[in-house]
């Protein structure tokens, strides 16, 4: 095992720079995903930190060592990719196994550690079968067997999960999760899925355009987001996010409607702010801010309802079965101990 340090990391195509200087600071065993909309520059890095793309400046540190030259094969990693890259004219057992036959490793210790993967993976009975004759979830364990037999310092899964379907994915993850607290090795995981990000990391980090807005554990981004972005990326359903100014009744939205807050930021009133609050945030209240409802969605648990408020759509999610139909008026009131302000020019979360 080993920590990566990422430090002023660049990227660029020509005259395009599409990695803008990033640091990232991995230790030793944690499990950090990088997360972020497609085109962000999260899978780059991920193969920057393999060795498979060039680094156009900065340095990137495996353990002690400095690997901006070394190439993939001597970095002591091992990935796992989206679409599994299984050999299929290769058995099971033979693409596990294939790394250390590279390295002509003995056939009784190849033996040994292919068995070992096979066991935490459920892999036993399929040694000998072929790609073509597995589900995509067992193709998926494969592909993770053979980067345990090779016991790398780093593992590096980019999008693994992407190609399974929604009940698969599920299961897989907490397999992935219960996968690395059983062998504790340094994980990097690129997602474009924020619930995978908060169900599975050690430390999110949040990229857009090449940069990194905001890194920490999964509540910490959830509970204080540092700018708009990070804000309406992290959370399903996203944060309601409504512009309005500070006043000093609160928060008025440009549709008239005022908003309470918990603590009026200094020297703020009159401010043009967004007024965050995540939908789970309300509750019914039949003397609270009048609405009117767009749609109901009952999920069993829960029920998710889109309302319309000066002008504005608002969606709340309630623990209550909501008999409310579409056109009636729901009154609401938001818990402002947990609402935030960003600033409306910069995005910035106003402390």
């Amino acid at each position: 095992m080993a920590s990566v340090q990422i430090a002023d990391v660049r990227k660029a195509y020509g005259q395009t720079q599409v990695i803008h200087g990033v640091d990232i600071d991995i230790n030793d065993g944690e499990f950090v995903i990088l997360v972020g909309p497609s085109g962000c520059g999260k899978s780059t890095l991920l193969r920057m930190i393999a060795g498979l793309e060039n680094i156009s400046g900065g340095e990137i540190r495996i353990g002690p060592r400095v690997v901006n030259d070394v190439p993939p094969k001597e970095r002591d990693i091992a990935m796992v990719f989206q679409n599994y890259a299984l050999y299929p004219h290769m058995t099971v057992a033979d693409n596990m196994a294939f790394s250390m036959k590279l390295r002509n490793a003995p056939k009784s210790e190849i033996d040994e550690r292919v068995s070992k993967a096979a066991g935490i993976l459920g892999l036993n009975n399929l040694l000998d079968r072929y790609p073509r004759q597995l589900s995509g979830g067992q193709r998926q364990r494969v592909a993770m067997g053979r980067a345990i037999v090779r016991d790398p310092q780093v593992f590096l899964f980019d999008e693994p999960l992407s190609n399974l379907d929604a009940k698969l994915r599920v299961q897989m993850r907490t397999e992935i999760k219960e996968l690395h607290q059983r062998l504790k090795t340094t994980t990097v995981y690129v997602t474009h899925d924020q619930i995978e990000a908060m169900t599975m990391a050690d430390k999110i980090v949040v990229m857009h355009d090449g940069i990194v807005e905001q890194m920490g554990a999964p509540l910490e981004l959830y509970d204080r987001p540092n700018n708009l972005f990070v804000a309406a990326f992290i959370g399903s359903p996203s944060m309601n996010l409504l512009k309005g100014t500070i006043t000093a009744q609160g928060f008025t939205t440009e549709g008239g409607v005022t908003w309470p807050i918990g603590t009026h930021p200094a020297n703020s009133e009159g401010k043009p702010a967004v007024y965050g609050i995540r939908p789970e945030h309300f509750r019914l209240d039949p003397n609270g801010i009048q609405a009117e409802v767009v749609v109901v969605e009952p999920t069993g648990s829960e029920t998710q309802v889109v309302l319309r408020c000066g002008g504005q759509e608002v969606t709340c999610v309630f623990r209550e079965r909501i008999e409310a139909r579409p056109g009636e008026a729901l009154g609401i009131t938001p818990d402002t101990n947990v609402t935030h302000l960003f600033d409306a020019a910069t995005g910035k979360r106003i402390s």
